[in-house]
């Protein structure tokens, strides 16, 4: 189920440590889909058909944090290689997943309806889809956005085979 960070958010966003507990721990080489999941944000129905999708993918073309509360995160298996960061507190999963956020020209996958990340959506320079059931406006605006239990995962499949991953 990834590898579980047990050290409090807070600790690691003061410490700026969190980028690199995640890249460090993430098995991908430079490049590949990067998968930031807000699972306090989209409930578990989705989140299913995104853990099944990532589930398919070969380790080396994924890097995945998955932030939120334990009960959010532990209710799905995610594969091996994501980062799992369990956090407690009013919007401390964007902030954790901003942290681990990097700038690139590789695909984005956005896993959260959170208005807060339009502006990373917007301002990302590969391509990027938003997995929500009822994503904000920003995010509409900035980038593609599927619900995968209205399509049966087929949006999502589709964008990942599309970004060559």
């Amino acid at each position: 189920m990834g590898v579980g960070l047990r050290v409090h958010p807070r600790w690691l966003l003061w410490h700026g440590r969190l980028g690199r507990v995640w890249r460090r721990a993430s098995t991908c080489d430079a490049g590949g889909v990067q998968v930031l999941v807000d699972a306090d944000n989209v409930p578990v129905s989705r989140l299913r058909v995104v853990a099944a999708a990532l589930a398919e993918l070969p380790d080396a073309v994924a890097r995945i944090v998955v932030a939120g509360r334990s009960s959010a995160v532990d209710a799905l298996d995610w594969p091996e290689h994501a980062v799992i960061v369990r956090i407690a507190g009013w919007q401390e999963a964007d902030l954790a997943l901003a942290d681990a956020y990097v700038a690139d020209r590789e695909p984005l996958l956005l896993v959260s309806g959170d208005g807060d990340f339009g502006l990373l959506a917007a301002r990302h320079s590969g391509p990027v889809l938003v997995v929500s059931t009822a994503a904000s406006g920003r995010l509409r605006d900035a980038a593609r956005v599927v619900d995968p239990v209205l399509d049966g995962g087929r949006g999502l499949r589709d964008w990942l085979t599309a970004a060559e991953v």
